[in-house]
């Protein structure tokens, strides 16, 4: 089916869409911030799937620039040889997100990957704007390298933890960690502050992630426009490691994601393209209400677990 234009929806998409566009009630970037966080909490428990049986789940506090960074570690086995270890940064603009909204996400993504996944509870804005979550996640991953029983490090993260995994890998090609960065995996990231993108067009209404809440997001965070942090796409992507980059069909943020993959092709990083066609921003946390969010999920990760393999033979 479509959505009233020519852009394909899918029927699970269709009924998700039409339920969370029927709620009453203020909307997030009508809210402080807190109440952000605790309706993207609620969200998740109604629309994700649960954690699931895993061997092991770990939260500890690690030293950061600006005081503990929370993390909590994923493993499908109880103990395992050192080899590859995912860091996983989570979306939700910079502003909402925690360890709970991704934690289902974490846990599949350490059972299809075989490796050990360690999420980062960066610090959040506006109590900590542009560039405290990039300084703190690149202190995360460092540490990991360091404490970690690992070979070799994939970043990965969703939305605004898309933008994460690049600027950190950035930073690590350019003032490489104790461990390699071996493969990045972004999902639907966000590489620039400009709008001006026929996707933003398309989709700035109706589709979860709205014109609105980026504005809202934006103004929260306060990145500086000039920074490689905030718009890694206006900076040399030469160097990076081998990446998997996913965007949604029906996503604002699609059009500056394929672009992005673009510019990693063009800088011959060996780079895998993937796009939910006919999803939303957010699925990864949505497999519960969209149930063919889990194809996508599994898909992008058993293709993510082949580029690792390649890269560490």
């Amino acid at each position: 089916m479509t959505d009233g234009t020519t852009h394909y929806t899918r029927p699970d998409v269709a009924a998700f869409l039409a339920f969370l566009n029927a709620q009453e009630g203020p909307k997030m970037e009508e809210m402080p911030p807190e109440a952000g966080r605790q309706m993207m909490r609620v969200m998740g428990q109604m629309a994700d799937v649960p954690r699931g049986e895993i061997a092991r789940v770990e939260d500890k506090a690690i030293p950061g620039p600006a005081g503990d960074i929370l993390i909590r570690i994923y493993d499908n086995r109880p103990d395992r040889a050192a080899g590859p270890v995912m860091v996983f940064y989570h979306g939700g603009g910079w502003v909402i997100g925690d360890l709970e909204t991704h934690d289902p996400y974490c846990a599949e993504a350490a059972r299809i990957l075989d490796m050990p996944v360690v999420a980062v509870d960066y610090r959040l804005a506006p109590e900590h704007p542009f560039p405290a979550a990039p300084i703190d996640c690149e202190a995360a991953t460092r540490w990991v390298a360091d404490n970690f029983p690992c070979t070799g490090l994939v970043l990965s993260g969703d939305s605004a933890g898309g933008n994460l995994t690049i600027v950190t890998a950035l930073a690590l090609r350019d003032a490489p960690a104790s461990k390699p960065v071996v493969a990045i995996h972004p999902i639907y990231p966000a590489v620039t502050t400009h709008n001006d993108w026929q996707s933003y067009r398309d989709f700035s209404e109706g589709h979860l992630l709205t014109e609105a809440g980026m504005i809202w997001f934006g103004e929260q965070y306060a990145a500086d426009p000039a920074d490689r942090r905030a718009s890694p796409i206006d900076f040399p992507a030469e160097g990076l490691p081998p990446t998997l980059l996913v965007t949604a069909g029906l996503d604002p943020l699609r059009d500056q994601g394929r672009a992005y993959a673009a510019k990693l092709i063009e800088a011959g990083v060996p780079t895998t393209y993937r796009e939910a066609k006919g999803n939303i921003h957010g699925y990864i946390c949505l497999a519960q209400g969209i149930p063919s969010a889990k194809d996508d999920i599994r898909g992008a990760l058993t293709v993510l677990k082949a580029i690792v393999t390649e890269a560490t033979a």
